[in-house]
């Protein structure tokens, strides 16, 4: 047997494995890097973070990825360069925090990436009938294994595709895996550039547990400040958006799109809600000279509305009132005080941080990658049912160091 295919199955026979989970979103704000000790697969799985840091990306990092992220025409060449790079660049990093955290590589057991999304494109989408639905991360998952010299998964979502899916979200299975409990009805929403959720029953029927995209989280929001604060990244807790005042008109505006309209599972990105989005609603509702701070807190109601929105349409079609829910929340949105308020006054239910279950909201989707690469290597026997958008598949393409 090749000896690669003999450390694999060491590797998967071992009580518990450790693993780095890596996560870069749309927002593009850097690399979330998760080491977790795992134990155990499926409903058993059992996770512990034991270090987390997130590196920031330098504004030539952001400059390089913005030159094809979201966008229909792009330098082809750019593209491939920037598939090998981005590689590189994340396997130094996870040096760079095993040098700091003083762990050697070979105390690492595998390493789950996700890579650099820079399209995503559901058939919803891109309304072309030939073909299938379609995504892009890159960040080559060899480039990563060669320089740690650790096994790494990676590509994760074209296995979501080709089994029938969307390539997002893939936040189910972690989250049953690990936050699903026995007697408590809960919500995890990830409020990232785009917002999601995950519902999990108290019966902790796997049938019946989904998730879903409900629309925007901080991408437009974020996008707007880049534009109207050079140098800003962010609506840091929410300090221009509480000065403005919501704009009705725009508000409906926004919302005027077939995308909130389809069922559930549903997926988008940037390639709907940007700027020129934002720009088409303020032409169809005149408010094309509203002041920045009224555009900022209009873009942040938006996505408390649609959060919501989507949120009551999934527990309405249940046995369970919307009163009986815990809603966990992770991702930058759950560091912006006005956009949780307003989800606050819009659901009566419980609201905590997924800091409370024992994981960093912020590390939460990096650990949920770990998550997705343990069941890859020792389980992938759990039976999510037969329904559209959630196949119950094993996801990651295995690269070797040698």
């Amino acid at each position: 047997m090749n000896k690669n295919l003999e450390l694999l199955c060491k590797i998967a026979k071992k009580p518990s494995r450790m693993i780095i989970g890596l996560m870069s979103g749309t927002s593009m704000d850097g690399l979330d890097v998760a080491l977790c000790k795992v134990s155990g697969t499926g409903e058993n799985t059992k996770i512990t973070l034991t270090n987390f840091k997130t590196i920031e990306y330098s504004n030539e990092i952001k400059a390089e990825i913005q030159k094809v992220f979201a966008k229909q025409n792009i330098d082809f060449h750019s593209l491939v360069l920037l598939n090998e790079w981005i590689g590189i660049l994340h396997a130094n990093m996870v040096l760079n925090c095993l040098k700091n955290w003083n762990i050697s590589n070979h105390e690492v057991d595998l390493i789950a990436s996700h890579g650099q999304t820079v399209l995503h494109l559901p058939k919803k989408l891109h309304l072309q009938e030939k073909f299938p639905n379609a995504t892009l991360q890159i960040g080559d998952g060899d480039h990563i294994a060669v320089k740690t010299g650790i096994i790494t998964l990676s590509d994760f979502r074209q296995k979501h595709v080709a089994a029938g899916g969307e390539g997002a979200p893939l936040a189910v299975y972690g989250d049953y895996f690990i936050f699903g409990k026995k007697g408590e009805n809960r919500i995890m929403l990830n409020m990232g550039g785009i917002a999601n959720f995950t519902y999990l029953p108290s019966n902790m029927n796997p049938e019946e547990v989904f998730v879903t995209d409900t629309g925007t989280g901080n991408t437009l929001i974020d996008a707007c400040i880049r534009q109207f604060y050079p140098g800003k990244s962010y609506d840091k807790d929410a300090e221009i958006a509480k000065l403005g005042v919501v704009n009705q008109s725009l508000l409906e505006a926004l919302r005027e799109n077939s995308f909130f309209k389809d069922s559930f599972p549903k997926t988008t990105g940037p390639e709907l809600f940007n700027m020129e989005y934002v720009k088409s609603a303020q032409a169809k509702s005149n408010t094309q000279n509203i002041i920045v701070p009224d555009l900022l807190a209009t873009l942040t109601r938006f996505s408390a509305v649609t959060i919501a929105e989507a949120i009551k349409y999934a527990i309405e079609n249940t046995k369970y009132a919307l009163e009986s829910f815990s809603i966990y929340m992770s991702g930058g949105g759950a560091h912006n005080p006005l956009l949780v308020n307003w989800l606050k006054e819009l659901l009566p239910c419980h609201f905590f941080k997924t800091d409370e279950l024992g994981i960093s909201g912020d590390a939460k989707e990096a650990v949920l990658f770990a998550v997705l690469a343990n069941e890859t290597i020792a389980g992938g026997g759990s039976d999510f049912g037969t329904r559209k958008g959630i196949p119950s598949v094993s996801m990651g393409k295995i690269s070797f160091p040698n």
